[in-house]
């Protein structure tokens, strides 16, 4: 398989440099934002050698984001017959994308903070009277924290086309629950309660 240098478009170059921005948002390191926009867009596997000079990075730097990379799972190492140098391709499914990351998030970040929450529950319930109010806010944080982590296992359930068919029906639900431009239609309890308050 011949192996082509690869160039960076105007397109691409406005893509990786927002992901990079966008990754900084996120709390994700830019470089390493960068490192996997510019993979994504790649035609082709890339060597770190040419993802350093894509970026106008350093090797050093560009190592440590594919090792990082590879560890959420959305770039994986690949070789070539012939070529005895280790290239790098990200997933290329939009859809799979989401659910590596959404995965690797809830695992870094909300799975330890549920941990904590429980463990700062019990700590307050021995606590006696003083701690009432401390207690009863954490365990709402609690209930949250528990609830998202719930909605994110039911969606990871899903497959692809039921997963796309919820996200293209955003604006149905967000009508369904009153949060569009146009007001959610009435009950008929509450219509009931009008009239009865002003009978």
């Amino acid at each position: 398989m011949a192996v082509h240098p690869v160039t960076l478009t105007p397109a691409a170059q406005k893509f990786v440099l927002h992901w990079g921005e966008m990754g900084q948002a996120w709390g994700i390191n830019r470089t390493m934002a960068q490192v996997h926009a510019l993979l994504f867009v790649a035609p082709q596997a890339l060597d770190a050698e040419e993802i350093s000079r894509l970026l106008d990075v350093s090797r050093s730097n560009v190592s440590t984001s594919l090792r990082e990379l590879i560890t959420w799972g959305v770039v994986r190492r690949v070789h070539i017959i012939g070529d005895r140098r280790d290239r790098f391709e990200a997933l290329k499914d939009v859809m799979e994308t989401f659910r590596v990351i959404m995965a690797e998030r809830k695992r870094r970040e909300m799975d330890p903070t549920i941990a904590l929450l429980e463990h700062c529950v019990h700590e307050a319930e021995s606590g006696g009277d003083a701690e009432d109010y401390t207690r009863e806010q954490l365990e709402k944080m609690l209930e949250f924290t528990r609830m998202v982590t719930t909605w994110y296992s039911q969606i990871d359930r899903l497959s692809t086309p039921a997963l796309q068919r919820l996200f293209r029906g955003g604006a149905k639900l967000a009508t369904l629950f009153g949060i569009s431009g146009t007001p959610a239609p009435e009950t008929a309890e509450a219509k009931t309660g009008k009239k009865s308050a002003t009978g």
